[in-house]
């Protein structure tokens, strides 16, 4: 009987030990996936920069779209936004049954929402844009770092990404309860993209900080961006939802996303940010950054930082020669010092009084400019600006450290090595060692850090010898039964206690049979899907793959050694993945230990076909590319009406013309784009966009 039992306990453990397995490689599958997504968006966002500091408008049309590219919340003054998002001008019909909110917000209001989205009512754009214009008037007045106390409350709870997984924030409320006078919550960032219900999120989230402002905290995530929303679903969701006052809505959000915190820290102890920290962050420089000039922290506007510098060289004395000619030049041409015009005779007062006024008004405009405060800010003091106001002896930073400064708080992940450096996996932010993470903590006298950023397996993780505490809030995050979700709760003794939880209906009804098979079935439909997704990524690069297979195959027999075939497809792909593990979920084993690769990639080909009835090389193209062809379409789309139109599409190619060096006259331009509107409605939608591109690619 003993030995029974030790032979019983030898297999489960064994078994235990592949499905652990199993479940870590799904997970480095989806990971590497998703951050090289990101890579992408960042690279292709690069792309567009480096296009826009290298052109030179011909005209104010030219110069106006440019500015509205990515930077389009700029373009807007305080009046000019309030006007556009007029909400008191919108009539709510009789036959609206969805719910009502009157300002100020009470307790009912936040329950009635709460109700209201559980039966999947859509709040009218009336209430949605009332509440963005409260929720972002709020904001101006709070500091870049929040600071909470364990006591006023019996303990705070911080939740990490809910990336509009509307189920886990009920979730969330039901188990820990809403929040109250004695429920203190942060939600550290990354609210919205992915899910399908991001903007109910966003609405919960800003009513419970209008009525609870000193109990409910929300700081600022990488995906608090327009930039990145166009990408990952939050910008499309809106427009869909709300196709008549869509762009209005995004609009206000833009602006609000930038006025979100940078950081809270409860009992100056703790430490809440939601990337990380880097050797160079400053909690001092980030309570002053004036932090809603940073509406896209993708974009660090090197152009005017260059010219920034060389005026700020000539205010300290330096000889604008020994300056930099081409910073002379561009800072000259697109930031000159206005020169006073002459003097009247002092025997007219009235008309000298006239000439002191405007020159003093210019001399002012000059200044704002050089040290890059936009028209469009409001007038009205904030917090921000208060505090920049009150320490004008202080150091004097550039916008560039600023940029760089938030960029690493909001994209920078923790690694076990010692050291800092650059996140070329996310492709922005930076990885930080546990010197890092020590130093930051006896600097500023904090006992550890917690954020988010990261999924991870059980919702939580610890790192860095307890010093830094990963906290994921949105579970199935990558397919159903992926990974747990996960909060934290601290008291007065900041002793971190953890609530898992899968928003899963069918797992709570199973007995504890049922539960180890549906375990089991869990993990092999993760992993079912995870292959799948790898097996689409194969299939996207297979030209290239080609290209390194034939490396080894130097006698063209259309076969390779299949130990070779590991390091063939990670010097394509670059995952960072155990491809000679997971080969046998891949290739098909053979006798003599060689791969026909050309029939394996064949059978890729028939896969994928077999879901889109598209020429096998045009669809590789169209896999590998298809990300950022949406992303660019709702670049050139700025007003997110779904729709191309020809003014937008010929101002663009402009831009692609000027960077390429390809002479096009304004005749041909109109000839090109009419030659893509295959309806002929006067606008491209992306069908036509997509259906171009796959023209061009069979014609090649």
């Amino acid at each position: 009987a003993f030995k029974a039992a030790v032979l019983i306990q030898r297999w489960y453990r064994r078994y235990v030990a592949r499905l652990e397995m199993r479940r870590r490689c799904t997970w480095r599958i989806f990971q590497s996936i998703e951050y090289a997504c990101e890579q992408d968006q960042i690279k292709l966002h690069n792309f567009f920069s480096y296009l826009m500091d290298h052109f030179t408008p011909s005209s104010s049309k030219e110069r106006d779209f440019i500015s509205r590219m990515f930077v389009s919340g700029e373009s807007f003054k305080e009046a000019e936004l309030e006007k556009y998002c007029d909400y008191e001008s919108m009539e709510v019909p009789d036959s609206y049954t969805g719910p009502r909110l009157s300002f100020p917000l009470l307790p009912d209001h936040a329950t009635a929402l709460l109700e209201a989205f559980k039966q999947k009512q859509q709040l009218h754009a009336r209430y949605v844009l009332n509440l963005l214009h409260e929720t972002r008037k709020h904001l101006k007045q709070l500091p870049n770092i929040s600071h909470v106390s364990t006591c006023y409350s019996e303990e705070v709870t911080v939740c990490g990404d809910l990336h509009g997984q509307l189920d886990d924030l009920f979730l969330i409320f039901y188990k820990n309860g809403l929040p109250s006078p004695s429920k203190s919550y942060v939600f550290n960032g990354d609210f919205v993209d992915r899910g399908k219900q991001s903007l109910e999120v966003l609405i919960i989230l800003f009513t419970f900080l209008l009525i609870y402002p000193k109990e409910v905290h929300l700081n600022r995530g990488n995906h608090e961006d327009h930039m990145v929303n166009l990408r990952y679903g939050f910008t499309k969701e809106v427009m869909q939802k709300y196709k008549v006052h869509g762009k209005k809505i995004l609009k206000m959000i833009q602006n609000v996303f930038c006025w979100l915190p940078l950081a809270t820290l409860i009992d100056q102890k703790v430490l809440v940010i939601h990337g990380g920290i880097s050797d160079t962050t400053d909690l001092d420089m980030l309570e002053k950054i004036q932090r809603n000039k940073f509406i896209s922290v993708l974009r660090g506007k090197k152009r005017k930082e260059s010219n920034r510098n060389v005026e700020i060289q000539e205010i300290n004395g330096e000889s604008q020669v020994e300056a930099d000619a081409a910073g002379n030049e561009a800072a000259s041409s697109l930031c000159p010092q206005p020169r006073p015009a002459q003097a009247p005779s002092m025997a007219n007062r009235l008309e000298f009084s006239r000439w002191v006024r405007q020159t003093v008004q210019e001399q002012i405009e000059w200044c704002r400019r050089l040290v890059d405060i936009s028209e469009s800010e409001s007038e009205e003091l904030t917090y921000s600006s208060m505090v920049s106001l009150t320490d004008l002896d202080g150091p004097c930073w550039t916008r560039q450290e600023e940029w760089k400064q938030i960029l690493d708080i909001l994209w920078s992940d923790p690694m076990p090595q010692e050291g800092c450096t650059a996140n070329t996996v996310r492709g922005g932010g930076c990885y930080f060692g546990p010197d890092v993470t020590g130093k930051i903590l006896e600097k500023y006298n904090l006992q550890f850090l917690i954020r988010s950023h990261e999924c991870k397996q059980e919702g939580y993780e610890f790192c860095h010898n307890r010093k830094v505490l990963t906290i994921f809030s949105a579970s199935n995050y990558y397919e159903i039964g992926s990974n747990r979700g996960a909060y934290v709760k601290l008291g007065p003794d900041l002793v971190p206690h953890f609530v898992q939880y899968q928003a899963n209906k069918t797992a709570h009804t199973l007995t504890m049979t049922q539960r180890q098979g549906f375990l089991v079935a869990r993990i092999s439909r993760v992993e079912e899907s995870a292959f799948r997704a790898l097996r689409e990524k194969l299939f996207a690069h297979t030209s290239a793959l080609i290209s390194a297979f034939k490396a080894y195959d130097k006698d063209n027999t259309g076969r390779i050694a299949l130990s070779n075939w590991a390091t063939a497809v990670e010097s394509v792909l670059h995952l960072g993945l155990p491809w000679r593990m997971l080969r046998p979920q891949l290739v098909p084993s053979t006798a003599d230990g060689m791969l026909e690769y050309k029939s394996w990639l064949d059978d890729l080909a028939m896969e994928q076909r077999s879901q889109e009835h598209i020429q096998s090389s045009l669809l590789e193209v169209i896999y590998r590319n298809r990300s950022n062809l949406e992303t660019i379409f709702r670049i050139i789309d700025r007003d997110h009406s779904g729709l191309i139109s020809f003014e937008e599409f010929h101002q663009t190619w402009k831009l692609f013309s000027a960077h390429m060096n390809i002479e096009l006259t304004d005749d041909g331009i109109n000839d090109l784009v009419r030659s893509i509107d295959f309806n002929k409605d006067g606008n491209i939608d992306f069908n036509e966009f997509l259906e171009a591109f796959r023209l061009v690619k069979q014609s090649q």
